[in-house]
């Protein structure tokens, strides 16, 4: 009985992390790693919109990264959302508008995918 608190914590703690960030919609799975797949939608926003594309690391060893749209910039801009995935091996993708025009840059995403 003395654990239950510390069971009930890590149960909360378990199902947070499972969740998808705020304010980000869910695109898609990939059996790739999230570096692969962040360098891939980096690649077609480049070649598309011949604008430089920002990618930020969020956690060490390119294990989750943020890839923004062309002309947006970090922390806050339009972003793809690459995640381990939350259930296996491979990423979570989402798209974080923020403003930006969703249509075709989730199509890019999904090209990645």
């Amino acid at each position: 009985m003395k654990y239950l608190p510390l069971i009930a914590l890590t149960v909360a703690i378990s199902a947070c992390a499972a969740q998808p960030p705020a304010g980000v919609q869910s695109v898609g799975q990939s059996q790739q790693p999230p570096k692969a797949v962040a360098t891939c939608i980096a690649q077609k926003w480049a070649d598309s919109s011949q604008q430089q594309v920002v990618a930020q690391d969020t956690m060490a060893n390119d294990q989750a990264m943020d890839v923004y749209v062309p002309g947006q910039q970090p922390p806050n801009g339009a972003a793809a959302v690459v995640r381990p995935s939350y259930s296996g091996p491979g990423s979570w993708v989402g798209f974080r508008a923020n403003g930006a025009a969703g249509s075709d840059a989730t199509s890019s995403i999904s090209a990645c995918l």
